[in-house]
């Protein structure tokens, strides 16, 4: 093919330059966006500048195709996003250069044409378009498309900017009878699939991506997308014309996904960059660029975040009905065979589907019905887009008139009482929106985030996954993953009070008051207007009340109080109140973030369940039969691995009551067995292996005592990269301090003995080391810490014997941290002997029992927080 020209060489030197193209181009860009700033934040300001940039950037991309010289044979097509004919303040621009089928850029003859082609490109990146190119033939479009859905996509979307209209046609032609509209779907379904699993399967996360989170923008392209490609339209008016979706529906697309560009607009605009997670460092100021303010009770990026999760559900639900609509059109499902079920529903080929559309309008209670069906339905494996749609246009028939109906009441309890799907039929009516509908305090926490370093997710996903949590606990084949919880849950009648003291125990975050006492209200209220018996009600009350009890006992008090054990069992009462508030509490801990539970919170809370069971059993622990019983069983143990008897003697004998009463049978017998020869060592001694509790490390310290002994056992540990999760800390008759510690890290894997062997060497030799302590490491803090800091707290008292003193205190996590407060303790000469190390998400709760004679002092005393809140503070 011959290369011709598209621009006289005569006209060249009225062409602009490309630094003129330049700079028209960013002062053009940097005008619309300045008026965008300027503009009030509504969803037609933000069109306006995504169709503006994107005709700005037709112009630029136009110019520079005629200053490249060209061949009139070749087109410029925009594709994907750029595609659309709309294009964020960052976004990259795709374009495809396409050529004839007779043009190889391979061959000698058409090098002029290569280095045109080269230098459009590079023109572009110089006048500041990050742009994405691809130069191809209409058959290797064609070709590209069928071997990659994603080419394919962004092939659907090409829209003519210049050059060869011809060409553009006769490609439109090709890839338009190429496209298999099934295929299609089908790719885009699973690609969605994956897309939503990548991003947690929810619109709910803290740092959401409004683009490809589900809920997000790319979930409505897709639905045009795989209809555009069945010929069903590529507007939301086209469809509405082909009867895929309603007028109403219409409109709740246009309106949400005028939300989710808006806020998208503003982020690119605020971040400067392509940006498009609603990462914490950024909300705030997105949220001020709405006029959002913060005041007392919420946060301004709460109120962004809140406008952002209500845009995103209706994009899912919308997004699921018309997904359900498009497949029926394509593979003729709408005429499957049909098995009814009752006068109101069918299954439709294991969708459930309604007999009429109207038949919520006709019948309200059919409402609720339909999640009753769909649990006791086998077979049944989801609601079809009829139903969804029904669902979707029957919100506002679900009034306060319909909450206090009877038969509602009668079927919403019907639904927690079933032997099965429980949690699969209230994630359908939280993602169908009956669920905050019937439940008007739930529909208060949907989309609230929780601003605390401990939650992972909104409140309301937070609830649901507690709800599923203690659900699995009840299902056989979830027995192994928590096989003391499964094996108390079966032996647990009416699990419905634990599912309805799930859905309330955090029912009233949010509100400024403690939630606790305020979820004790409203689930009043809920089982007086069921009707649950009285003595449900006062389990369901307590377990709402005191959810966050058993939790606080076993992470930061002493279990080998009797006090605290006797305290705990009294405030419980009976062995049904423990077993459930034990369940709820696994059950609410696993339901936070999948960092904050650990093997070693679930011994604790095992530990104080047994403990507190015997308590109730009427028996108050009696310490010196149980330390008997404790030695009984570790010299059983030391007879297994042949000791001769009398070994331990020598290590016993300089212990303490209190050493027995805090250690279990396990730990004696090790530390006898790797003390036994070391008793009067004026060396460190230092052993490790692999924690009982199946996590981390548990590891041994025998030295003679100093001041300084813990904070460079902290030291090691900080500089090794071990976590500390618990340490039992105790000073011998004899001084010599006993010390054992819970250690995880990230890189304890099948080299454990390896690594056990550097731990005993090296933190042998750091506690020989003399001089002062070294200077902590300024720990790096996460952009969550950095977004949502915590108030450094320090609380110090005496217990209740006034002998010793708790020292409690809180701050934003961070490596090192540990290690600072011990260097305190050290330069104060305070005696440590009890260590509760709780990390909550990014927030550290450590609670310490110390003594010492400056504790006693109080100036000293004084001086000794102020330098721990420094510590803190750092």
């Amino acid at each position: 093919m011959a290369v011709v020209p598209s621009v006289p060489a005569g006209s060249l030197a009225a062409a602009p330059s490309v630094s003129d193209l330049r700079m028209l181009f960013r002062s053009g860009k940097a005008a619309l966006i300045q008026a965008f700033r300027e503009s009030r934040p509504t969803a037609a300001a933000a069109t306006r500048l995504l169709k503006s940039l994107a005709r700005h950037v037709d112009q630029t991309l136009e110019d520079l195709w005629e200053h490249a010289l060209l061949p009139r044979g070749a087109a410029l097509l925009a594709v994907g996003g750029y595609g659309r004919g709309e294009l964020f303040p960052y976004s990259d621009v795709d374009v495809l250069v396409l050529l004839p089928d007779d043009t190889s850029l391979a061959h000698d003859a058409n090098a002029a044409l290569k280095s045109s082609i080269e230098g459009f490109i590079t023109a572009c990146w110089d006048i500041g378009l990050e742009i994405g190119s691809s130069v191809r033939s209409v058959s290797e479009c064609l070709e590209e498309a069928e071997r990659d859905v994603t080419v394919q996509t962004a092939l659907l979307e090409s829209r003519f900017l210049c050059g060869s209209r011809p060409l553009y046609q006769q490609f439109r032609r090709a890839f338009g009878q190429q496209v298999d509209p099934r295929a299609f779907l089908r790719a885009k379904t699973l690609e969605m699939r994956q897309r939503h699993q990548k991003y947690e399967d929810t619109p709910y996360s803290l740092e959401p991506n409004c683009k490809e989170s589900p809920g997000g923008l790319r979930d409505l392209q897709v639905v045009l997308w795989v209809a555009r490609a069945a010929g069903l339209g590529k507007t939301w008016s086209e469809l509405a014309a082909t009867g895929l979706v309603t007028p109403f529906e219409v409109k709740q697309l246009q309106r949400n996904e005028g939300v989710l560009k808006l806020i998208r607009a503003r982020l690119h605009m605020v971040a400067g960059r392509r940006e498009d997670r609603l990462v914490f460092d950024l909300q705030t100021a997105v949220a001020e660029t709405f006029g959002d303010k913060a005041t007392k009770a919420r946060r301004a990026s709460e109120a962004l975040m809140h406008r952002y999760y209500w845009a995103a559900k209706a994009v899912g639900q919308l997004n699921q009905i018309l997904m359900l609509n498009i497949e029926e059109r394509i593979n003729g499902s709408q005429d499957a065979p049909m098995r009814p079920i009752d006068a109101q529903f069918l299954d439709r080929d294991g969708m459930l589907e309604v007999a009429s559309d109207d038949l919520y309008e006709r019948d309200r209670h059919a409402i609720l019905r339909t999640f009753l069906i769909y649990q006791q339905t086998p077979g049944v494996k989801g609601l079809s887009a009829r139903t969804l749609r029904a669902l979707y246009n029957a919100r506002e028939l679900m009034d306060a008139e319909f909450r206090r109906d009877p038969v509602n009441r009668a079927t919403f309890l019907q639904i927690l009482k079933q032997p099965v799907g429980q949690t699969h039929a209230l994630r359908l009516m939280n993602q169908t929106s009956v669920l905050g509908r019937y439940l008007w305090v739930f529909r208060r926490i949907v989309g609230r985030m929780q601003h605390d370093l401990f939650h992972a997710y909104t409140v309301d996903q937070h609830i649901l996954m507690v709800l599923r949590n203690v659900r699995r606990f009840f299902v056989p084949e979830h027995a192994h993953e928590y096989p003391f919880c499964s094996q108390l849950a079966a032996q647990f009648e009416d699990p419905y009070v634990l599912y309805v003291a799930a859905l309330f125990h955090d029912v009233a975050k949010g509100r400024g008051g403690d939630h606790s006492d305020l979820g004790t209200v409203e689930v009043r209220r809920f089982c007086r207007d069921h009707g649950i018996p009285k003595d449900d009600t006062r389990l369901i009350e307590f377990l709402v009340q005191q959810h966050l009890t058993m939790s606080r006992v076993a992470q930061k008090e002493d279990l080998s109080d009797p006090d605290v054990i006797e305290a705990f069992a009294h405030k419980v009462g009976s062995e049904r109140c423990l077993t459930a508030l034990y369940l709820l509490t696994v059950a609410d801990i696993r339901g936070t973030s999948p960092k904050v539970w650990n093997a070693w919170k679930g011994k604790l809370l095992e530990d104080l369940y047994r403990l507190t069971l015997r308590a109730l059993g009427g028996a108050r622990p009696n310490m010196d039969s149980e330390i008997e019983a404790r030695k009984q069983e570790a010299l059983h143990a030391l007879n297994l691995y042949s000791l001769l008897p009398g070994t331990q003697e020598a290590l016993w004998k300089t212990l303490e009551l209190s050493y027995f009463a805090r250690h279990d049978a396990g730990d004696i017998a090790w530390h006898a067995r790797s003390l036994w020869r070391h008793v009067e060592s004026d060396q460190p001694v230092v052993r490790a292996r692999l924690s009982p509790i199946g996590e981390g490390l548990q590891v041994l310290v025998y030295s003679p005592d100093r001041a300084d002994l813990f904070a460079r056992i902290c030291g090691y540990f900080d500089s090794a990269g071990f976590s500390i999760l618990d340490a039992k800390i105790h000073t011998t008759r004899a001084g010599y301090a006993l010390d054992t510690f819970q250690v995880i890290s990230p890189n304890l894997d099948h080299h454990y003995r390896d690594l056990i062997s550097l731990v005993e060497t090296q933190l042998g030799q750091a506690l020989v080391a003399q001089g002062p302590l070294p200077e902590p490491g300024r720990g790096r803090l996460s952009r969550r810490v950095k977004s949502f800091p915590v108030q450094p707290r320090v609380l110090l008292r005496p217990d209740e014997r006034g002998q010793r003193w708790l020292l409690s205190v809180s701050a934003s996590d961070r490596s090192g941290l540990l290690y600072s407060i011990a260097r305190v303790l050290a330069k104060y000469k305070v005696n440590l002997q009890l260590a509760k190390v709780s990390t909550l998400g990014e927030r550290v709760e450590d609670t310490f029992l110390i003594d010492g004679a400056a504790l006693h002092q109080g100036k000293v005393q004084l001086s000794m927080e102020s330098d721990l809140l420094d510590a803190l503070a750092q």
